[in-house]
């Protein structure tokens, strides 16, 4: 079993600050990415940032993020964050962590994505 719990949502005004925390715990042997998803109300669920682990990638970021979050990762603690500055009421969403587990399987491995229950985030004023 994997579990992924994310904190640290709630209720800004515009051009304020959130920072996100999502700590992977479980039966995890190596974890090859982690990332943040987000879910406004009637769309669909949308990538809006990465970052490799064993997978050594680059952070990435959907465009309209670019420049305003930051995702980092604290691989000793399993935890991926996401700074999200310059709010703007387009980014109320339920945000969503992601994380891609690596499992041996006989004389290979099996990397498998893991889901936390999401946290909201409301930016208004």
């Amino acid at each position: 079993q994997v579990q992924l719990v994310e904190s640290g949502g709630g209720l800004v005004q515009p051009g304020n600050s959130l920072k996100l925390s999502c700590v992977a715990s479980g039966n995890i042997f190596k974890i090859n990415n982690m990332g943040w998803f987000r879910q406004a109300p009637g769309k669909q669920r949308e990538l809006v940032a990465t970052i490799g682990i064993e997978s050594g990638g680059a952070p990435t970021y959907t465009n309209s993020v670019k420049g305003r979050f930051t995702i980092s990762v604290d691989e000793a603690k399993s935890t991926v964050y996401l700074q999200m500055n310059s709010l703007k009421p387009e980014d109320t969403a339920v945000y969503y962590c992601n994380a891609d587990v690596i499992t041996p399987q006989g004389a290979g491995i099996t990397i498998k994505p893991h889901w936390g229950q999401g946290t909201q985030v409301t930016v208004s004023s």
